[in-house]
C-alpha cells in the first residue's frame, strides 16, 4: 500500500510540482474555456443542414484558410499519434521488464515515455491553435458539428485532463515506484493512461468519420439521430483499427529514430550498446505493427466502397490514382528499410554468416513484390500516352495493377519480412533439440504451402470469378499469412528453446548505416501518414459533410496533386525538425541531470 508519507514526499518534490501541477492547471483552464463554448451550442436534435456561401468564410491574405488548417491539423495529428502510441508499447516493455526482472526493458521504457511527455505539451498547444482556427475560419461548420457532438466534447476534455494526470504521474512516479509492490500500482497507472488515450482517439475518429459517412441524416438533410448514431457511423470501427495500428507503427519508427540519434552521438561502448538495443526494440515494434497495417487499410477502403461507390472510385481509380502509386513506393521503401535494418543487425550475432547467403534471395522476392505493388492499372494519362500504349492500361502489365495481384504481393512481402526476422532471431543459435531438422522442414513446408495458397487464391478468385469473390478472397489470403506466421513462430520458439549459442549478441557492434535506415523509416512513416490523410479527406471533394453540408468557400475544389505533395512534404519537414529539437532538448537535460 502507498502510505501518506510517500504521497507527501512525492508531491513535495519541486520537480514534480513544476512539471506536473503547473501544466495541469494550464490545461484545465484552457479545456474549461472550450467546454464552456461548446456547452453554449444548440442541441443537435432535428438539426437542418446549413447552406454556406463564400461570405460565410473569413479570408486570409497570406495563405489559404484551408491550407493553414491542413498544416496545423496534420502537425497536431502527428504529435497526437506519438503520445497515444508510445505509452502502449512502453507499458508492454515495462511489464516484460517487471516479469523478467530485466532492467534493460525498464530503462528503455522510461526513456521512451520521456519523449511522450515532452511531446504532450506540443500536442496540446497545436490542438488549441487548431480549435481556434476552426472557430475563426470555419465558424458555420464548427457550430453545426458542435451541435451534433456536444456531449462528446465534454467527455473529450475530461478524458484529456485525466490523460494529462495519468501521464505525469506515470512519468514522474517512475523512479519512486520501482519497488515490486509499487511497480504493480505504476503499471496500473499505465493501463489507465492507455485507456484514456484510446478513448480520446475513438471520440476524435467519430468526428472525422461522420464527415465522410454521416449517419442519422434524413433524406431532406436533417440530423434526426442521437449522438451515438452519429458516432457509430459506417467508417468509425475501420478507422479506429486502422489509426490504432498505424499510430503504433509510426511511434515505433519515431522512437527508433530517437535511438539512432542517440547511437550516432554516443561516446562510449556502453551507450552504443544501449541505444542499439533500443533501436532494435523500436524497429521490432514498428515491423509488428506494419505487418497487419495493409489489411486494416484494406478493410477501411472496402467500407468506403460499401458506403459510397463514388468515394471508393475517386479514392483509387480516379484523380488520386497517382498518389496511390506514390503510397506504394513509400510502403515498399518501408519494407525494404525494415528488412535492411534486420540484415545489418545480423552482424551483431556471431555465426550469422550461415544465413547471409539467403539475404539476396529475400531481397529479390521483396523487390519483385514491390514492383507489382506499385504497378498501376489505369492511371490518368494524356491522349498521347493512351495512343502510345494503345489502351487506358498496359496490355501486359495492366493485370498487375488490379487488387488481386497487389494482395498477392503484399502478403508475400509480409511473409518474407517475417523470414528475415526468423533468420535474425536464430543467427547466433544452434538447434540441439532432437528432431530439429524435421521441424525446420515443417516450417519450410508451411511457408511454401502458404505462398502457393495465396497465389492460387489471388489468381483464381481475382481473375476468373465474379467480383464478389474477388473481394472476398482477400480474407483467406490474410488468414493464410497469419496462420503461417503464428505456426512458424511457435515452431521456432520450440526448436530453439535451450539452444546452443555461438556467441552473445554484441550490441553496439553494428554499422552506422543501419541507423540511417531507422531515420528513413521515421521519415517514410511521417510522409505516408500525411499523404493518406490528405487522400482520406479529399475524397469528400466539395463536401464538408459528405452529401449533406456542401463547402461554399473559395477553397471548394480538389487541389492539384503537385500542390498536395508539396504541402505534405513541408509538414513532414516541420514535424521532423520539431521532433529532433525535442530529442536535442532531451539529451541536453539528461546531460545536465547527469543521467
Amino acid at each position: 500500500m502507498i502510505n501518506s508519507d510517500y504521497l507527501s514526499s512525492l508531491f513535495r518534490t519541486r520537480g514534480v510540482a513544476r512539471a506536473f501541477l503547473k501544466p495541469c492547471l494550464l490545461y484545465l483552464t484552457i479545456a474549461g474555456f472550450f467546454v464552456a463554448i461548446f456547452s453554449s451550442l444548440a442541441v443537435g436534435a432535428d438539426l437542418a443542414a446549413p447552406i454556406f456561401s463564400a461570405d460565410d468564410y473569413p479570408s486570409l491574405s497570406f495563405i489559404s484558410p484551408r491550407t493553414l488548417i491542413w498544416i496545423v491539423a496534420q502537425l497536431h495529428l502527428y504529435f497526437a499519434a506519438l503520445i497515444l502510441a508510445v505509452p502502449v508499447f512502453v507499458l508492454v516493455m515495462e511489464f516484460i521488464g517487471f516479469v523478467r526482472a530485466d532492467d534493460r526493458y525498464d530503462k528503455a521504457a522510461f526513456e521512451f515515455i520521456r519523449i511522450s511527455t515532452r511531446a504532450f505539451t506540443v500536442t496540446f498547444l497545436l490542438g488549441v491553435v487548431f480549435a481556434v482556427l476552426l472557430f475563426v475560419l470555419y465558424p458555420g461548420l464548427t457550430k453545426y458539428l458542435g451541435a451534433i457532438f456536444r456531449p462528446t466534447f465534454i467527455f473529450y476534455f475530461l478524458l484529456f485532463i485525466f490523460e494529462n494526470i495519468f501521464l505525469y504521474v506515470y512519468r514522474y512516479g517512475w523512479e519512486r515506484m520501482r519497488s515490486p509492490s509499487l511497480k504493480k500500482i505504476h503499471i496500473g497507472v499505465g493501463i489507465l493512461l492507455n485507456l484514456t488515450g484510446i478513448a480520446i482517439m475513438f471520440i476524435a475518429n467519430a468526428w472525422t468519420t461522420f464527415m465522410m459517412s454521416p449517419s442519422g441524416i434524413s433524406p431532406t438533410g436533417v440530423f434526426q439521430g442521437g449522438v451515438w448514431e452519429a458516432m457509430n457511423n459506417p467508417l468509425w470501427h475501420p478507422m479506429n483499427l486502422h489509426r490504432f495500428v498505424a499510430n503504433i507503427a509510426f511511434a515505433g519508427a519515431v522512437v527508433g529514430a530517437y535511438s539512432a540519434y542517440r547511437f550516432l552521438g554516443a561516446r562510449t561502448d556502453k551507450e552504443r550498446a544501449h541505444y542499439d538495443w533500443m533501436g532494435y526494440s523500436a524497429n521490432f515494434i514498428a515491423i509488428v505493427a506494419l505487418l497487419p497495417l495493409p489489411f486494416a487499410g484494406y478493410w477501411l477502403t472496402a467500407e468506403i466502397y460499401q458506403y459510397s461507390q463514388e468515394m471508393g472510385i475517386t479514392l483509387m481509380g480516379g484523380a488520386f490514382g497517382w498518389l496511390f502509386i506514390v503510397q506504394a513506393v513509400i510502403i515498399g521503401a518501408l519494407f525494404l528499410a525494415a528488412n535492411y535494418y534486420l540484415w545489418c543487425g545480423m552482424s551483431r550475432a556471431p555465426g550469422s554468416e550461415r544465413y547471409t547467403r539467403y539475404i539476396k534471395y529475400i531481397a529479390f522476392v521483396i523487390a519483385a513484390c514491390f514492383m507489382v505493388w506499385f504497378t498501376p492499372h489505369s492511371p490518368q494519362m494524356t491522349p498521347q500516352e493512351v495512343a502510345a500504349i494503345g489502351s487506358s492500361y498496359h496490355p501486359t502489365l495492366g493485370p498487375l495493377g488490379l487488387m488481386p495481384a497487389k494482395n498477392i504481393a503484399v502478403n508475400i512481402m509480409i511473409l518474407f519480412t517475417f523470414i528475415s526476422f526468423l533468420l535474425y532471431r536464430r543467427a547466433n543459435k544452434i538447434a540441439i533439440r532432437r528432431g530439429a531438422g524435421t521441424y525446420k522442414a515443417i516450417q519450410a513446408a508451411v511457408m511454401v504451402a502458404a505462398i502457393i495458397n495465396i497465389v492460387w487464391l489471388g489468381i483464381y478468385y481475382g481473375y476468373f470469378t465474379d467480383n464478389l469473390y474477388k473481394v472476398a478472397s482477400s480474407v483467406p489470403q490474410v488468414m493464410t499469412t497469419l496462420i503461417a506466421i503464428v505456426s512458424c513462430m511457435v515452431l521456432d520458439i520450440y526448436i530453439f528453446r535451450g539452444a546452443g549459442v555461438v556467441g552473445a549478441i554484441r550490441w553496439g557492434r553494428v554499422a552506422e548505416r543501419s541507423q540511417y535506415a531507422l531515420v528513413l523509416l521515421a521519415v517514410s512513416y511521417t510522409w505516408l501518414m500525411g499523404l493518406m490523410g490528405f487522400i482520406r479527406s479529399a475524397i469528400r471533394r466539395h463536401w464538408h459533410v459528405y452529401g449533406v453540408v456542401r463547402d461554399g468557400s473559395l477553397d471548394a475544389y480538389t487541389p492539384t496533386l503537385t500542390y498536395a505533395t508539396r504541402v505534405v512534404s513541408i509538414v513532414t519537414i516541420i514535424f521532423m525538425v520539431l521532433i529532433f529539437i525535442i530529442f536535442w532538448i532531451g539529451v541536453g537535460r539528461r546531460k545536465k541531470e547527469g543521467a
